[in-house]
């Protein structure tokens, strides 16, 4: 850990900041996710989910930045380059088959929601390890990625 004047207790600090590095290396396998399905969605949603998918992936962009910026806060550094995102990330193995529109669609609902799962057990570990504004971090990407999730699934027309 890094120094700094953050009042936190450092063993505060080093369990939080393991939350944040999770949760930052979700975040960017995520976000490149939606990219790779952004690009190859067929059909005639194209646009549609084309513009979804890219607005979708801009908000993850911007929660990873968020977290890794909130660990470097606390005093860790933030590792979010490639070899540690494809080592360590927590979302379930990509699916190679997506044809069509349906299975994009199914493919980033299903991994916006595996992400969600992660930041909401995240809020209450923040908050059992004393840190609110790390809680209220991961509580506010939660809050997007519920949205998302919502605007995704529109599109499977209540199949889940």
């Amino acid at each position: 850990m890094n120094p700094t004047r953050n009042d936190l207790s450092s063993a505060t600090r080093g369990k939080v900041t393991e939350l944040l590095q999770a949760r930052l290396v979700d975040a960017i396998d995520l976000k490149l996710r939606i990219k790779n399905s952004h690009w190859n969605v067929k059909g005639p949603s194209f646009i549609a989910l084309h513009e979804l998918f890219d607005k979708v992936a801009a908000d993850v962009e911007g929660y990873a930045d968020d977290l890794a910026e909130r660990a470097v806060q606390l005093g860790a550094t933030a590792e979010g380059h490639a070899a540690v995102v494809a080592k360590t990330s927590s979302l379930p193995a990509a699916s190679r088959k997506l044809v069509s529109e349906s299975d994009f669609v199914t493919e980033v609902a299903d991994n916006l929601a595996a992400f969600g799962k992660t930041v909401r057990a995240a809020i209450e570990e923040a908050g059992e390890f004393g840190d609110a504004d790390s809680a209220d971090l991961f509580t506010g990407i939660s809050r997007g990625v519920d949205k998302w999730v919502w605007f995704v699934e529109s599109h499977l027309n209540g199949k889940r």
